[in-house]
């Protein structure tokens, strides 16, 4: 079962929960040529090479937030059965990807295995598929490396695990920082627009203005209380 992501010019998209953590891995596209890139492949290559072959894609690229095992320990896999490029996260998540397997051992997934990007993103980097550009951006706090990828045409990005619908990532693992990621979704993220729709690491997809209205940990009305 896959959930179609809201369309918009010039790309479409599938979200694919997948790994028993159902973490989001996204399979984007460009309309016009077709090629595809796959973010997140957390686990269950079959399946995904089986949705690339019902929509009539070809992969371009494997794209990469962060190192968290549930969200890259199936980038190797990829890799091996592809031969396509893999892009991100940022360098700062290196040692989260050097232990992908001693978590997939501990979580019960002694598939995931760590992997080499063929480029490591920084922020203000940008990223091609098809005939579509993406911008990347840093947001560091979840994990030192997390990297967002937005679409500025389509007014969508996929933001791992900063932002969830009605909720933000957890920062109390190593590396993770709330001040760091609290400046991210505020200085990052809210920029972009509230129009913007986004696919979180997990659950449901939501936009930035009613994460700004509702969201309990980021909302304006919730981070102007908290002001001294």
């Amino acid at each position: 079962m896959t959930n179609e992501a809201p369309e918009g010019p010039p790309i479409r998209a599938v979200v694919a929960p997948v790994t028993p953590l159902q973490q989001n891995c996204t399979i984007v596209w460009c309309v016009k040529t077709k090629r595809a890139a796959i973010i997140d492949p957390g686990g269950e290559t079959p399946r995904l090479l089986e949705i690339l072959k019902d929509q009539g894609l070809s992969l371009e690229k494997i794209w990469v937030t962060h190192g968290h095992m549930d969200h890259a320990g199936g980038v190797a896999a990829l890799k091996a059965a592809t031969g396509v490029p893999i892009e991100g996260p940022h360098r700062g998540d290196a040692a989260l990807i050097d232990r992908i397997a001693e978590s997939g051992q501990r979580f019960g997934m002694p598939d995931a295995q760590p992997f080499a990007p063929d480029r490591w993103l920084e922020d203000g980097d940008e990223v091609t598929l098809g005939e579509t550009v993406w911008q990347v951006h840093h947001c560091p706090g979840h994990t030192p490396g997390h990297v967002v990828f937005f679409n500025k045409a389509a007014r969508f990005a996929q933001v791992g695990d900063v932002l969830f619908a009605g909720s933000i990532g957890r920062t109390d693992f190593p590396g993770g920082s709330y001040p760091d990621l609290i400046a991210s979704i505020t200085g990052k993220l809210w920029p972009l627009g509230d129009d913007v729709t986004f696919v979180p690491g997990h659950e449901q997809i939501s936009t930035f203005g009613r994460e700004r209205r509702t969201n309990p940990f980021v909302a304006d009305s919730v981070l102007a209380e908290a002001r001294p």
